[in-house]
């Protein structure tokens, strides 16, 4: 009998796990031999949850794992927490993986492999400062760090906090802030919050936190963290001024954590992402596959590869990982760029490309923008939305979607989300047949609109003749 296969995933979480779960799927224990290394103690869990546990609208942790290392386990998965893998020798095809238990000995270990899996995910942005280390200083990456913002919520008096960044997270921890009774200040270096708006869209954004009781400061650039006798952390300075705080929380976004495939000689992109093909494997390489946060992936509107780091992407790239692994087949094809959040009542959507975007690849497009209702406008409860759209000159192709607005307003983003996709231009995206009934939507869908107001905008400019 031939001996197993053997499959080594670095990473635990929603990409390393989807993969080693489909592959085994696909094929038995004496077939494939699965080792997974994990450097935390959680698996298959949902990061995207924390801002709203640390808010008190769900229970944690164990509410946010999908699955256990016990489960994986028991589906014959040899999940290895609490390790670390420092080293890849891909001559030797084989991982070099440390004891980081706290309570362990840090024994290292080298493994082989016939198949790696890299699911390194990303590392939060902490800016090089002085006191950026102090006590009561928070990252929003993983499980542990979200435990130990609770804590520090729970043992200490916090009645300012500070928010540095105001990109998905940052808003997202500003809104659990509030709940959780905090004065809330958000520091962006922007223009405005949400860098994945364009700037007269995250004005709107702006204004509704302020709205909402969160100072929100843009134009600032942080310079220091500064602590109290103590050690702890009592205020965040900037060039021009100071904001007294009981508690800092980071929001700076994410990079790929690829600085061990990269050791190895691995390629990697401009966002510093790794390369793969649409069957996830490491350029250059039949038996490296990497996926979720730790790659970059292929932009189907601007044709370019970018670094989004999202569940939704990791965890169809461990699925087509596995396919293959396990001996079936499947692609990733790319994205467009979808994304939705909130902070307390307000949605905020993206998809395709923004206006210095499309610029920055040579698109010539023409942006418009209109102001609609969730339902009828006779209709109880409708409330207002904000819709952007972004359209190529000559051809009308849609380029992008952005929406702004209360209850009802964010989930839009998939109609336009649908149409990048299917390379809809606006003048065909009038003729969706959408849903309607007042306590829904208008007559006319937001969306289609501003698809209207697009095609008639294209077909009168100079260019669109």
């Amino acid at each position: 009998m031939a001996a197993a296969r053997r499959m080594v995933v670095i990473g635990g979480d929603a990409a390393g796990m989807s993969a080693a779960s489909r592959a085994r799927r696909l094929k038995s224990r004496s077939e494939l031999e699965i080792f997974a290394f994990e450097r935390g103690q959680f698996t298959s869990y949902s990061a995207c949850g924390i801002p709203y546990w640390v808010g008190g609208v769900v229970d944690g942790p164990d509410e946010l794992i999908a699955r256990t290392p016990e489960t994986h386990q028991g589906r014959g998965i040899d999940v290895r927490t609490h390790t670390e893998v420092v080293e890849i020798d891909l001559a030797g095809q084989r991982v070099l993986a440390r004891d980081v238990d706290p309570r362990g000995n840090g024994d290292e270990r080298w493994h082989g492999f016939d198949d790696l899996v890299i699911a390194t995910g990303a590392r939060p942005r902490r800016p090089d400062m002085p006191g950026i280390d102090a006590p009561g200083v928070h990252g929003v990456q993983t499980l542990d760090h979200g435990r130990a913002l609770l804590e520090t919520l729970e043992s200490t008096r916090v009645e300012r906090a500070v928010v540095i960044g105001a990109g998905y997270i940052g808003v997202e921890m500003a809104e659990a802030l509030i709940q959780r009774g905090c004065q809330v200040t958000v520091l962006e270096r922007g223009e405005q919050p949400m860098s994945t708006l364009d700037p007269d869209m995250g004005r709107l954004v702006r204004d509704a936190m302020t709205g909402l009781g969160i100072d929100t400061v843009t134009g600032a650039e942080v310079t220091e963290v500064v602590t109290g006798e103590d050690g702890r952390v009592r205020a965040v300075a900037t060039k021009v001024s100071e904001y007294p705080a009981d508690l800092v929380v980071l929001g700076l976004g994410v990079a790929p954590e690829t600085g061990l495939a990269q050791e190895a000689g691995l390629p990697v992109g401009s966002y510093g992402g790794l390369l793969t093909d649409l069957a996830m494997r490491v350029r250059g390489h039949d038996n490296i596959w990497a996926g979720g946060d730790c790659v970059e992936v292929l932009d189907l509107v601007s044709g370019r590869t970018r670094h989004i780091p999202l569940g939704t992407h990791a965890n169809k790239h461990g699925q087509v990982i596995g396919a293959n692994v396990g001996g079936d087949y499947a692609t990733f094809p790319g994205v467009v760029g979808t994304a939705v959040s909130k902070v307390c009542d307000l949605e905020i959507a993206r998809t395709g490309l923004l206006e210095a975007e499309a610029a920055a690849v040579g698109l010539k497009f023409e942006a418009v923008t209109i102001e609609s209702t969730s339902r009828a406008g006779y209709y109880p409860d409708s409330r207002p939305m904000t819709v952007k759209m972004l359209a190529e000159q000559r051809t009308g192709r849609l380029l992008g979607t952005q929406i702004v607005g209360r209850e009802g307003a964010g989930k839009r983003v998939d109609i336009a989300a649908v149409a990048l996709t299917a390379r809809m231009t606006v003048e065909q995206m009038t003729a969706l047949d959408l849903g309607y009934a007042p306590p829904f939507s208008p007559v006319w869908d937001p969306v289609l609109v501003a698809a209207r107001k697009a095609a008639g905008t294209v077909k009168s400019s100079p260019s669109g003749t």
